[in-house]
């Protein structure tokens, strides 16, 4: 048979186990389905054994850096650094075996850890990933076959201390990102072309290390995004700005926006707090929160997950937190039993690791106070990371499975019950 044969029929192939495959509870891209950091997958372990939940497989090649799995399938895709190359990489759920690799990137080096830092974006068929230093690809799921590269520097964008580490968002037909940067800081390509839709000209922020999220409101689809400098809202049709407010973001602002009922939850580390902000049809925006409860929860760059009614994160200098959304008061905090780290949520319970001792502790997400279904030690652990580097990469729940990495090592638990 023809090689170009050979490849349609495995890609016909490919996209059938997909679709019979489409009542799994999937993790395709950063925080998950709807970049909320939950999943609905239900039927998984409410107690742990002593030991915790059982280790299906390790793989010992994930290469260096911090970026987290996507898993749709039997597919799992994430990033990491091989010598001078930054690649992007695809195993099998069931075995860790390697499926195939791309390069993406050259080596980007950095005292906190070298190597790429966000997780690709897994759409339909295809693969999208950002390297470090701006590098972003699209290729096929099923072999790796490349469709289109560029680079956010191309695109006005000047690489972020710490390296981009934005994931990338798919919507409809677009991908977004951040180059950052005069000829605006928001981007909108052609998922299947690369080539560009249109770019904020009228919102100029230099890149920080936040993810965009999408939302409904009012009528208007759009995108959110959180800068070191603003909280901005982008019409997703035009690109224009359709809201703004300040942010007195410093040194890096990382977690993912919130958006709930009209309202966006924001959070950053280094002192500066929490906020929610109240979107109105016309465009003003209204900060919610008093000063007592914007120091509630102060998030670095663990992740804070909206579950009902109340947040759930680790606070600077104060703990693991649960907030109240719409009040901003802190309901509880549990200083002892965890250190800073960051977390996932699934089937009532929180995931959560200690991003120094590799501590992994399952709670449940309450507002009733810190109550723990089971903890273990992630073993064995990295001997290549920096000094400077932790345990940052943060958990995933997927189709039974937790799956955790250090480095170059990366985690596959049954957590399934």
């Amino acid at each position: 048979m023809h090689p170009r044969r050979i490849m349609l029929s495995l890609s016909v192939i490919f996209t059938m186990t997909l679709s019979l495959n489409a009542d799994r509870f999937d993790w395709p891209q950063w925080r998950g389905l709807d970049r909320t950091g939950r999943t609905t997958e239900a039927d998984l372990l409410k107690e742990w054994p002593d030991a915790g939940p059982e280790q299906l497989w390790v793989s010992r090649d994930a290469g260096l850096g911090y970026s987290g799995p996507a898993v749709v399938g039997n597919r799992l895709v994430t990033m990491g650094l091989r010598g001078e190359s930054e690649q992007l990489i695809c195993l099998d759920v069931e075995t860790g075996q390697e499926l195939w690799t791309v390069d993406v990137g050259g080596l980007y080096e950095n005292g906190w850890g070298d190597g790429p830092r966000s997780t690709p974006t897994v759409d339909e068929d295809r693969v999208y990933a950002l390297g470090a230093k701006g590098d972003l690809v699209c290729v096929r799921l099923a072999d790796g076959e490349m469709e289109w590269r560029t680079t956010l520097t191309d695109f006005g964008g000047a690489i972020p201390n710490w390296g981009y580490s934005e994931s990338v968002l798919i919507d409809g037909d677009r991908l977004l990102c951040t180059p950052g940067g005069d000829q605006g800081a928001i981007l909108a390509l052609d998922k299947k072309t690369g080539e560009k839709i249109w770019q904020t000209a009228d919102f100029t922020d230099p890149a920080h290390y936040a993810s965009i999220i999408v939302a409904e409101h009012d009528g208007q689809r759009q995108y959110i995004q959180l800068t070191e400098q603003s909280v901005v809202g982008i019409a997703a049709d035009s690109g224009n700005v359709l809201w703004q407010t300040p942010w007195p973001g410093r040194v890096a602002v990382v977690p993912t926006p919130i958006f709930a009922n009209g309202h966006v939850y924001v959070s950053s580390g280094y002192g500066v707090g929490c906020d929610l902000f109240r979107i109105a049809s016309d465009g003003t925006v209204e900060s919610v929160y008093d000063d007592r409860s914007k120091k509630v929860l102060k998030n670095h760059h663990g992740g804070v997950i909206l579950v009902d009614d109340h947040l759930y994160g680790y606070s600077d200098g104060v703990g693991w937190v649960c907030q109240e959304l719409m009040s901003g008061k802190m309901v509880w905090r549990d200083r002892e039993s965890l250190g800073k780290g960051s977390l996932c949520f699934a089937d009532g319970r929180l995931y959560c690791v200690d991003k120094d001792g590799g501590e992994v502790v399952l709670i449940a997400a309450t507002p009733d106070g810190w109550e723990e279904h089971g903890r273990f030690k992630l073993s064995p652990q990295t001997e290549l990371r920096k000094p400077k580097g932790r345990i940052w990469t943060h958990p995933v729940v997927a189709n039974g499975k937790l799956f955790l990495r250090d480095q170059e090592l990366l985690f596959c638990y049954d957590v399934k019950e």
